[in-house]
């Protein structure tokens, strides 16, 4: 049923198809700018951290999955690694994919604060839990438990966007989204480092458990982070869905965040969440699912994809990269992206318009992909006949190289943030926020839960096979990334039909 709204003499007719905007309530917003609402300091903090949780736990893993498997001697065949490899990246987000949505609709009944702290320390226990792991059977159970946990992340977003409006989500998004590449910084420094730390630091822990469970620590590590994530949600992080809200009037959170304030604010949450398929009849939120699908399946098959490259032999089209070597290139890549999300998002975000940005940030994939090969050719054309490694000057060129690819992949995870502010604001109600969020999430988890098994697979078929030089995953993926360029331009399309 329609819901009027009025504001003096203006009068707006609003149902579930039509996004909520400050502009239909408040007409003279453009005109009269208003004055950036004051950020709840402790509580975005708080969630904050909890966001760090997901990228540590997720990516400390890379720098050793492959040592991982091969350890557990489950093949006599390198090229196989890859299979094993994406099998258990796979798990997580098939377990998390089966997860998001119902974790959404449950926090919009009992409220975002417990599921929040029930799935970040759940993700912390089971996290520790695969350090404990000594076969694949077990690999893959603890994996898929904290795929489950992890399944938050769509009402960690809603959170969010609740705390926030139209006035600070230029300066409140970048820096949660600034969390992301700053665990996938921490992320594989841990796993690099830590993992085999009996040979690695024999004077400090060469102990018979680390022998046997050579990647606890990594994983111990990582779960410290889901404990304090869960310690500061618990102390500072106030409930923020509308009718779970206690004193609504006393609180310093402004109103759902789509311009609305007071009483127009108890109005707006009022209605119950929206169905599946009236969110599915919308075309925005139709468009920004499909495209989010694509986004999330590129870039989760290009860090899968990345790590296996950098690991192969430099002969079958990789670097031949050590775990070390392999975290320190994924932390500079989180380093490049913080750095973006820290001093031009904010920027970008004021000076040009969201939908068109998105867009070219997934324009930048395909290329990210093409380059790839001349990596390796690079590597090729410097490895010493005698010893078989790489000279010092070809190494600097190709750690350059290397810089340019990863800088590429993180400016296209922009994608990311700029799809969260899409969500806000095309959500048709603040009460299906946390819908809308987990519907758009389990598009792209969907996507995350088959692009490593398809990447991986195709990279061992092309190396295995010898197809095109090694290389035919790449003409896959940039096709792939074709796609999904031409799925973001209809997010551009729908917004200027909504404009209108």
């Amino acid at each position: 049923m329609a819901a009027l709204l009025r504001n003096n003499s203006d009068t707006t007719l609003c149902d579930e198809s039509c996004p909520l905007l400050a502009e239909a309530i408040h007409p003279d917003a453009q005109t009269h700018p208003a004055t950036p609402t004051p950020l709840p300091k402790a509580q975005l903090a708080a969630l904050c951290s909890v966001r760090l949780v997901d990228p540590v736990a997720f990516t400390q893993l890379f720098p050793y999955i492959n040592e991982f498997i091969t350890l557990l001697d489950l093949t006599d065949d390198p090229s196989r690694i890859g299979f094993y490899s994406g099998l258990v990246e796979s798990s997580f987000a098939f377990a998390q994919l089966f997860s998001i949505y119902q974790w959404a609709k449950i926090s919009d009944v009992v409220g975002r604060r417990p599921v929040v702290i029930a799935g970040t320390l759940g993700l912390a226990i089971t996290t520790a839990l695969l350090g404990l792991s000594s076969s694949l059977s077990e690999i893959l159970v603890s994996r898929c438990l904290a795929g489950i946990f992890s399944g938050n992340v769509a009402v960690i977003h809603s959170v969010l966007g609740e705390l926030t409006d139209s006035t600070n989500q230029a300066l409140a998004f970048p820096i949660y989204g600034l969390f992301w590449p700053l665990g996938s910084i921490v992320g594989p420094l841990i796993g690099g480092s830590l993992s085999n730390p009996a040979i690695k630091f024999p004077e400090w822990f060469d102990i018979g458990f680390l022998r046997i469970y050579p990647y606890f620590l990594p994983c111990f590590a990582a779960a410290l982070f889901g404990l304090c994530g869960t310690l500061l949600a618990y102390c500072c992080l106030d409930e923020t869905l509308p009718s779970k809200r206690r004193n609504n009037t006393e609180k310093s959170i402004p109103a759902p965040g789509y311009g609305a304030t007071g009483g127009q604010a108890d109005m707006l949450a009022s209605p119950p969440s929206t169905s599946i398929a009236t969110l599915l009849s919308i075309p925005i939120i139709r468009a920004l699912s499909t495209s989010g699908c694509a986004l999330c399946f590129i870039a989760t098959a290009f860090d899968v994809v990345f790590v296996l490259f950098c690991y192969s032999p430099i002969q079958t089209g990789g670097l031949a990269f050590s775990a070390s070597q392999i975290g320190y290139s994924l932390a500079v890549a989180g380093s490049i992206s913080a750095g973006i999300q820290l001093f031009f998002m904010p920027t970008l975000l004021r000076t040009f318009d969201i939908a068109t940005m998105y867009t070219f940030c997934m324009n930048l994939w395909p290329f990210t992909f093409a380059f790839l090969p001349f990596l390796n050719f690079l590597a090729r054309t410097g490895i010493d006949p005698t010893t078989g490694s790489i000279d010092g000057d070809t190494q600097a060129k190709l750690w350059a190289g290397i810089a340019l690819v990863l800088g590429t992949s993180r400016v296209g995870c922009l994608a990311y943030s700029i799809s969260m502010i899409l969500v806000k604001e095309s959500a048709p109600s603040p009460s299906s926020l946390g819908s809308t969020n987990g519907l758009v999430q389990f598009a792209m988890c969907l996507a995350r839960a088959f692009a490593p098994a398809f990447v991986s697979s195709a990279f061992a078929l092309s190396t295995e096979r010898n197809l095109l030089g090694g290389h035919l995953w790449v003409v896959i993926m940039v096709a792939v990334c074709c796609f999904g360029s031409y799925q973001a331009r209809s997010v551009v399309n729908c917004k200027v039909t909504v404009g209108r």
